[in-house]
């Protein structure tokens, strides 16, 4: 699979470690940047880049990676069409694809350690969308993205 990962500069040693782990398993992973670390960098132009080209590039994934995921998450989820989730353990990585069909998961890296973020990133990766009714509430916000006209409440 392809898999598509950018940083700021609290994301950049996580990043580089899961660029290694990604690539022993067999992804094709591609580095969004930055290449080398700046403690100046800012994460929205290199999270905005992961959630365009995983967009662009259909059955791909995307990771954004900061110190919390807090502001990579928001930063992803600005690109039309995607939808970014933070994770913070497997149960939320795995529902953020069962259940919203999440492209790109948003880790922070002061938040576990390398081995927990990997397990989290796998099991994201690993994980199908389930569809039926969720697709119904994935339509539901692409249907507002496009038009900016917001799901109708239900009737009481």
């Amino acid at each position: 699979m392809r898999v598509f990962v950018g940083s700021d500069h609290a994301g950049f040693e996580l990043k580089a470690h899961l660029l290694r782990e990604l690539a022993r398993a067999g992804h094709d992973v591609v580095d969004v940047g930055p290449a080398e670390l700046d403690p100046n960098d800012d994460y929205p132009p290199f999270c905005v880049q992961t959630g365009l080209r995983t967009v662009s590039a259909e059955g791909s994934l995307g990771i954004v990676i900061g110190g919390s995921g807090n502001g990579e998450q928001i930063a992803a989820n600005k690109v039309p069409g995607c939808r970014a989730a933070l994770a913070w353990s497997v149960e939320t990585a795995q529902l953020a694809r069962k259940h919203n069909n999440a492209q790109v998961v948003a880790v922070g890296a002061r938040m576990h350690t390398a081995e927990q973020a990997t397990e989290i990133v796998n099991a994201f990766l690993a994980t199908a969308f389930e569809g039926g009714r969720h697709q119904r509430r994935i339509d539901m916000l692409s249907a507002y993205e496009q038009t900016g006209v917001p799901p109708a409440l239900p009737e009481e």
